[in-house]
């Protein structure tokens, strides 16, 4: 352990015996905490071997351990199936990652945290929601490695419907059988940062007892009332991205755009206009013809599809097929034309670092990012783990002048 130490009227030396002494006695408290609460088997010894490791099960492209990350913790393994995704995290996260099964993996490390999104599909209001897929007990596997990697806390994300799901009962008695208690929160992405409208579910089981889950940042909610991120801040961060794609860095959008779809896109007003404004303008033009039946026969519902963003409002919730109008509110805010794959990442808050691999096809990069846990959201969550664990003297706690002791050494934070 060293302290700089600058004899400046004893000044230096003052402070430095200061800290000493504050290092020792932040130490002798949390590992005093930390044994009576081994003892007592409260906690699992794994985190003695690593207090800041997780696994990313189900992990996509890595939003939500890009969050993790963020904050501190550290990777040591996931397990994604699709080799795509798989690559895209291994290039921007960590290096172990298993492209299989989760039910093939068969050893794990001890780390404190899992982490994951289990696949939503039959619980989803976009898809079937069929009680009977059989992805919808894909949490077993999930607290199935909970046990297996010792750990102390998980963090399971999905859609909203699944906190009133069955399987969601089932969950919960399962987890609690293993010693956990649970905390869950539906969040909204936009309360924390991301230009996007988009809720989703999360329930954190610790054994160390009850999360508190993190405080909005932005909107009306948050202690300062700072406004939402929209769309014109995320697309004007520098380097800006131009209305005009550059075909660079997946500033691209969809390809083979027919001319009769052009046209349709024009005749969608600018900053927020919707398909129902489109219909009038087409049919003021004599062009009815490009008006599909369905479309006439249907004036209610569907709003979005067809629709234009705001400028000065967070983006609508990007999906997997962000790149297709006829899908939602994808329409640029005055260029006619989708949105870009790099606009629809940063509208999910991954910043331009993030690699998607060239090589990969457009279908399965929008795929990724419309999966993916917005990192931004994911960070906040991180936070609210962060504090559970040093509230509980498995983290080192940051001091009121914004340091922190890690392995002997002062880091500011």
């Amino acid at each position: 352990m060293r302290f700089k130490l600058c004899n400046r009227d004893g000044i230096g030396i003052f402070w430095g015996v200061r800290l000493f002494i504050h290092h020792i006695c932040c130490h002798h408290v949390q590992f005093d905490h930390l044994f009576r609460q081994r003892r007592s088997g409260l906690i699992s010894s794994s985190a003695n071997s690593s207090t800041s490791g997780f696994v990313d099960l189900f992990a996509g492209c890595g939003g939500l351990s890009l969050g993790f990350k963020r904050q501190g913790f550290r990777p040591v393994v996931a397990v994604e199936i699709n080799s795509d995704a798989a690559e895209t995290y291994r290039l921007n996260i960590h290096s172990t990652v298993h492209v299989c099964d989760i039910k093939t993996v068969e050893s794990w490390p001890e780390v404190q945290i899992v982490i994951g999104g289990p696949p939503c599909q039959g619980f989803s209001l976009l898809g079937a929601r069929d009680p009977r897929d059989p992805r919808n007990e894909l949490w077993r596997d999930f607290l199935q490695v909970v046990s297996r990697t010792s750990s102390n806390l998980f963090v399971l994300e999905n859609v909203p419907l699944f906190l009133r799901s069955e399987e969601y009962a089932r969950f919960q008695r399962s987890a609690r059988s293993r010693g956990f208690t649970l905390s869950e929160a539906v969040l909204s992405a936009a309360d924390f940062g991301v230009a996007q409208l988009r809720s989703r579910a999360f329930v954190i089981g610790s054994r160390l007892g009850a999360v508190t889950f993190p405080v909005e940042t932005h909107g009306p909610a948050s202690p300062n009332r700072a406004p939402y991120r929209t769309v014109r801040d995320q697309l004007s961060l520098q380097p800006a991205l131009r209305a005009r794609p550059t075909e660079k860095d997946w500033h691209r959008s969809r390809p083979g755009i027919k001319d009769f779809s052009r046209i349709r896109y024009a005749a969608v007003p600018k900053d927020g206009g919707s398909r129902f404004e489109m219909q009038a303008a087409l049919e003021a033009q004599g062009l009815r013809r490009l008006i599909p039946p369905c479309w006439r026969k249907h004036q209610a519902g569907s709003t979005d599809v067809f629709g234009r963003l705001w400028w000065d409002r967070p983006a609508s919730t990007i999906r997997t097929e962000f790149f297709k109008p006829e899908k939602g509110r994808y329409l640029h805010p005055i260029a006619n034309r989708p949105i870009t794959v790099r606009e629809a990442a940063r509208l999910q808050s991954f910043p331009d670092d993030f690699v998607f691999p060239e090589d990969q096809s457009l279908t399965s990069v929008a795929r990724q990012i419309g999966n993916a846990v917005p990192p931004l959201l994911a960070q906040a969550v991180a936070r609210a783990v962060h504090a559970h664990l040093v509230a509980h003297g498995l983290l080192p706690k940051p001091n009121r002048r914004g340091m922190t002791l890690n392995g002997g050494k002062l880091q500011f934070v």
